[in-house]
């Protein structure tokens, strides 16, 4: 079959995309419409502006997916000496929710905000949400403002985070902000991001360089793309892993916080992918980490990207951790090498208001208020359950796209990469090499990591699957 994007244009396939989405929505119980109570608590809310620093005169700016418009972060870089000084400001949504009101119950509930290819659900209302909480471009907002100093080595050197009033300058998407465009800030971003991703290396930490599938409504048109392989959003999300470290630090040693926590990978799962490496021939000399051989390879290879897909299992068991005295014995995200928080998406993520509000007290040396306190041992399962929540909902997405797309092309044979064998090698899953789909594939044999032929037997979008076999 050729290699060309597939994509869903006509109104009946629109009509279905959609109907597949309110489905999906009813299974999944997405949240509608807020309470009225919510939604006047939202409307009447207005922080004060008393005790704030005032930081409107940094030129801070935004960098998001396009379109975005709640928007949490927004950053200003200087060099200091040989390093650098980041300023982060994040949204304080804090400032707007009454603890205990109609607006943090429903918080509450909901969780995290949930993103569907043709609407989201979100954490707080719209007017809050993409309004006056949003860090948008040319407008006053309060903010929590986090002042970190590194060093030439993208250690942290210093830390303040207080409560401020601060004016975007400009928003940015990934999209169109790349190195090299003659934009100074994308520049010294790329500076700063590159440090601090070889501060992670030689902490021992990794990010996996997977591109994740994501549904797209774009030029009349459904269609399926790979997302998360540019610079800028990597640089990006540096900033955001940078804050929450200072954040975790400040907690841990004011001894009460929410932690983002990893244990590190079983040695016999190590072990395991290490007898994967020698079977797709990747190399992995016996001093080299796990993080070494992940960040030198490249996913547009096939044996690497099946080994990455491999890897992608030492990632599991991610969850949250409360302590109020005593540090938790499991205190590090594996993955982050150091102890993590999560406090730079307030707008989009429940737990974010509580540790912020943790930091804040600890910074300014008072007591946590009693209502962010009180809450933290139940926010762990609150979160997992939220967070559970909206990956199942972004699967289920993709599966019904999946579904859609290839309907039609039951029987016709495609390019392919096998990614995962089953461990009877009756089958596995591969991915197209056009367009971005992953499915089962029957057939015994399967060759990990190698481009194989695979035919379409089955793609049915009432149960959002897809299933091929090895063509001959």
């Amino acid at each position: 079959m050729p290699r060309r994007p597939l994509r869903l244009r006509t109104a009946e396939a629109d009509a279905e995309v959609r109907a597949g989405l309110d489905r999906i929505r009813a299974e999944f119980s997405v949240p509608g419409a807020f309470p009225p109570a919510a939604l006047a608590e939202a409307a009447a809310s207005a922080p004060p502006s008393d005790g704030r620093v005032d930081l409107r005169d940094v030129p801070f700016f935004t960098l998001d997916p396009p379109g975005s418009l709640d928007l949490d972060q927004a950053m200003h870089l200087e060099r200091r000496g040989s390093g650098h000084r980041v300023r982060y400001a994040i949204a304080d949504v804090a400032g707007f929710v009454r603890p205990g009101g109609a607006l943090d119950t429903e918080a509450r509930a909901r969780g995290v905000t949930l993103y569907l290819p043709d609407a989201n659900a979100p954490l707080h209302p719209r007017p809050l949400s993409e309004g006056s909480a949003s860090l948008l471009p040319g407008r006053e907002r309060p903010a929590v403002a986090w002042t970190i100093d590194i060093d030439d080595a993208g250690g942290i050197t210093g830390v303040d985070v207080r409560r401020a009033l601060v004016r975007s300058r400009d928003r940015l998407d990934y999209a169109t902000a790349r190195r090299g465009d003659g934009d100074a800030r994308i520049a010294l971003l790329g500076e700063v991001g590159e440090r601090l991703i070889a501060a992670e290396a030689a902490r021992g930490g990794v990010s996996l360089p997977l591109p994740e599938q994501e549904v797209v409504h774009a030029g009349g048109g459904w269609a399926l793309k790979l997302r998360g392989d540019l610079a800028t959003e990597a640089w990006n999300a540096q900033i955001s892993l940078l804050t929450g470290r200072a954040a975790a630090r400040l907690m841990l040693d004011g001894g009460v916080g929410l932690l983002r926590t990893l244990p590190p990978a079983p040695a016999e799962a190590v072990e395991r992918l290490r007898l994967a490496a020698r079977a797709l021939k990747v190399s992995w000399p016996g001093a080299a980490s796990y993080g070494d051989i992940v960040r030198a390879l490249d996913p547009a290879l096939p044996r690497h990207a099946a080994f990455l897909h491999d890897a992608a299992g030492l990632m599991r068991g991610a969850g949250y951790t409360a302590f109020d005295g005593a540090p938790p014995e499991q205190a590090a995200h594996a993955a982050v090498a150091a102890p993590y928080a999560h406090v730079t998406a307030p707008i989009r993520r429940l737990a974010d208001r509580y540790a912020t509000e943790v930091c804040l007290a600890l910074a300014a040396d008072r007591p946590v208020p009693g209502w962010a306190r009180e809450a933290l041992p139940h926010l762990p399962e609150a979160m997992q359950r939220a967070l559970r929540r909206g990956a199942d909902i972004d699967r289920a997405c993709v599966d019904l796209v999946e579904a859609l797309l290839l309907r039609d092309h039951v029987g016709d044979v495609f390019d392919a990469v096998v990614v995962d064998v089953n461990g009877d090698r009756t089958g596995g899953r591969v991915q197209l090499v056009a367009p971005p789909v992953f499915g089962r594939c029957d057939g015994e044999g399967l060759p990990l990591g190698e481009q194989v032929r695979v035919r379409l037997e089955e793609a049915d979008p009432a149960r959002r699957r897809v299933r091929f076999s090895r063509a001959s």
